[in-house]
């Protein structure tokens, strides 16, 4: 069974699911396994202290919960962190203070602003907002590359104005394959994130062509989550996922224990 390792609880700032109800929806559902990822990101715009969470308090609840669920889940400790390249070394310091199994690193601010708003894309074209978007990743990675797996790299088209009407990988594969091979020669991976299709866009995050062309390249870390905020969006859609990898040439999926990746086969 698959996995969802991209998931969200109370000790993010956009979820109220307490973890408990998300780890009892996961078994329900006979997943073989879930990592919980909950928000990070520091020097949120506007609100600086949205999205923070209290590490201690964040470690010790997974660990109770892991211990809760010992005999009838797998239940791994994540964490999503919202780069920016001045935060590399809190994040540094973050990552050697506790023993998380798995850390995605994922852009939503990019430039002090949240492409989630229409103040993101004011007084410029919708591709202009795309392209800064992608650009932010590279200057990202070159600050920061400690983490296993950069989330949802296109992102940004889930609230850009015309969403993905006018977006394809082959619209943006000049920055979009320089940002593929740049995580590839550092050993990282990506996900398939099925948030996308929750928002409507009838693709997950990034685009199938997207997840081809990243195994095209010998890239061979392809996590699986569904973004999920509540017990009800977890595993939305992975009905659809073996099929998908495997027509993107992949044969497995990654989970990871340690921060060591684990290879399932589909």
């Amino acid at each position: 069974m698959l996995w969802d390792t991209h998931m969200h609880t109370s000790f993010s700032g956009d979820s109220d699911a307490a973890p408990e109800s998300m780890a009892a929806a996961a078994a329900r559902l006979g997943l073989g396994g879930i990592c919980i990822t909950d928000h990070l990101d520091i020097d949120y715009p506007d609100n600086p202290d949205q999205f923070l969470l209290d590490p201690d308090a964040y470690d010790t609840g997974i660990r109770r919960l892991q211990a809760k669920f010992r005999d009838r889940l797998p239940i791994r400790f994540g964490i999503e962190l919202g780069l920016q390249p001045h935060l590399a070394q809190t994040y540094h310091d973050l990552l050697a203070a506790h023993d998380f199994d798995f850390v995605i690193g994922s852009s939503h601010v990019v430039h002090g602003a949240d492409p989630y708003y229409p103040a993101y894309y004011k007084g410029r074209s919708e591709r202009q907002a795309y392209l800064e978007y992608f650009a932010s990743i590279l200057e990202n990675v070159a600050a920061f590359d400690a983490f296993d797996v950069y989330g949802h790299i296109d992102y940004v088209v889930r609230y850009g104005p015309n969403k993905n009407r006018d977006y394809s990988y082959r619209a943006y594969s000049e920055i979009i394959d320089e940002v593929l091979k740049t995580l590839i020669e550092k050993g990282k991976g990506i996900e398939i994130n099925t948030g996308g299709f929750r928002y409507g866009l009838g693709h997950p995050n990034p685009t199938e062509d997207i997840l081809k062309r990243y195994r095209e390249f010998g890239g061979e870390i392809i996590t699986v989550g569904a973004d999920a905020h509540a017990p009800g969006d977890i595993a939305f859609d992975f009905q659809k996922v073996p099929e998908i990898l495997k027509s993107c040439g992949f044969r497995y999926f990654t989970v990871f224990k340690n921060r060591k990746p684990e290879f399932i086969r589909l």
